[in-house]
């Protein structure tokens, strides 16, 4: 039972903290609900910073989870622009970076990712770029603006979803961009070569130029300035900002400091949780993008960078800070706008998971549903341009089923009729 003089800490002001004091509060905890934020704005979302917020099309209140006043009306403790520096299981307290204190009963640690940075020459210059939280998207709006004002240069380092929607909303303004990725289709991590080429052809269509088998070397400045990207095959590209999209590294530093079980890097890194969001220490639970979760349905745990994640594994981390029984056993999902070209991901499916890619629909038009396979099952499903599937392709997925590739693969075949 959890009474009003419980105090639960929540460390990261993004999405999964902010539901899970919102849920907290829903459930009916009435102790204190203390949530602590790095960033002095208040926790927001993040798919705006790659899409409508930086494209110009949303306000930048759009992005806040709550309203402001929010916070007090429901009597969450704000403590924003200040870090939390470390953790003591023992007196179950975290310090933040001014020296104080704070006592927990239950602790939540939301603390995300980070972008992770190129180690080449030059990323000191002015023109080098991330785009992670809400005030690297203020000045990448400036920046893009300024680019296609003077018909200027961006070269984009890995063509990933970011790097695709950034590369997309460059476009949208008028800048000239260069995107070099190691692989030789984007995507290639996520979707595999099969449907990867698509997302090329998109954006060479759009004017996107692309530099594939190949990796930044050095950025070439002069007064503090951009002025060109190399690679390692020789090439040199001319810009005056670069920006790296290589991925993101969950921010385990506070969990590790304080002994909490951690997974290899090679296997995705993250703070280790089981189905219920409960770390290795009884009275700390992680959730968001530095989660490693148990995922019951693909037998491993399962690190997911996307808003669905957040949005979802915040309030069941929450729920189970209370006590409640939890099992997440939610299917990954998320969604990008590209141009004309909207999608929804379904599940999980990295290249060497699956055996076969069965496609219904016209991948010409760009109106499709893409299912990744293993020994028939399907393990995940995207459906670009085509709507109101989603539920029936995680359907699809949650039930095991082994349906018939033809009548997969057949847009007249209703996909409610092929679930198990």
């Amino acid at each position: 039972m959890v009474d009003a003089h419980q105090t639960f800490v929540i460390v990261g002001g993004g999405l999964a903290g902010a539901k899970a004091a919102e849920t907290l509060r829903s459930e009916g905890f009435t102790g204190r609900v203390i949530l602590v934020g790095d960033e002095r704005d208040h926790p927001y979302e993040r798919p705006p910073l790659s899409k409508g917020y930086l494209l110009g099309k949303e306000e930048r209140d759009s992005v806040f989870v709550h309203e402001p006043g929010w916070y007090a009306r429901a009597d969450v403790e704000l403590h924003l622009g200040q870090p939390v520096v470390a953790v003591d299981r023992a007196a179950r307290s975290v310090r933040l970076g001014d020296g104080a204190v704070i006592h927990y009963d239950k602790l939540l640690l939301a603390t995300g990712a980070e972008p992770r940075r190129l180690d080449v020459p030059g990323t000191d210059l002015a023109g080098v770029h991330h785009l992670r939280r809400l005030a690297h998207a203020d000045r990448l709006r400036q920046v893009l603006t300024a680019l296609g004002r003077d018909n200027g240069h961006l070269v984009i380092a890995g063509a990933g979803w970011i790097g695709l929607e950034i590369a997309a909303a460059a476009r949208e303004y008028g800048a000239e961009v260069t995107v070099v990725e190691r692989e030789a289709t984007p995507l290639h991590a996520v979707l595999g070569p099969e449907v990867g080429q698509m997302f090329a052809d998109l954006h060479a269509e759009h004017g996107v130029r692309f530099h594939f088998g190949a990796s930044l070397t050095e950025i070439v400045g002069q007064d503090g300035m951009v002025l060109a990207a190399r690679t390692d095959d020789g090439e040199e590209h001319p810009a005056h900002d670069v920006l790296a999209a290589i991925g993101a590294a969950p921010r385990t530093a506070l969990a590790e400091a304080a002994g909490l079980a951690l997974v290899d890097r090679a296997d995705g890194g993250g703070i280790a949780v089981d189905a219920s969001f409960r770390t290795s220490d009884p009275d700390i639970f992680a959730a968001g993008d530095v989660a490693a979760t148990e995922h019951p349905l693909f037998g491993r745990r399962l690190r997911v960078e996307h808003w669905a994640n957040a949005l979802n594994g915040g309030p069941a981390a929450a729920r189970a800070m209370l006590g409640q029984e939890v099992g997440y056993d939610r299917v990954p999902y998320f969604f990008s706008d590209q141009y004309d070209v909207g999608l929804e991901y379904s599940g999980w499916a990295p290249p060497g998971s699956y055996d076969q890619v069965v496609v219904r629909g016209d991948t010409g038009k760009r109106e499709f549903i893409a299912f990744w396979l293993r020994e028939g099952r399907v393990l995940a499903g995207m459906n670009v341009n085509v709507w109101d599937v989603t539920e029936h392709i995680q359907q699809l997925i949650q039930s095991g089923a082994t349906p018939d590739q033809n009548a997969l693969a057949d847009p007249g075949t209703p996909l409610a009729s092929l679930i198990a």
